[in-house]
């Protein structure tokens, strides 16, 4: 499943230091799951999620197979 963090930020016009400061999260762990370096942990999703106002399914694409 990829996460849609980077997509988000696009639609909604967002730097990776905005979406820091709206999460708690530090600036180099955003870029980091935005480039799919890093697979966050269940804790971040929910922060990220919350920081963005949206649920943590949103940040997943899905796919039907």
């Amino acid at each position: 499943m990829r996460i849609l963090l980077a997509d988000i930020m696009y639609e909604r016009n967002l730097t990776v230091r905005q979406v820091s400061i709206m999460t708690g999260i530090p600036k180099s762990t955003i870029h980091n799951i935005m480039i799919g370096k890093t697979s966050p942990t269940l804790d971040t999703l929910a922060e990220i999620a919350d920081g963005l106002k949206i649920s943590i399914n949103d940040l997943f694409q899905h796919t039907i197979s």
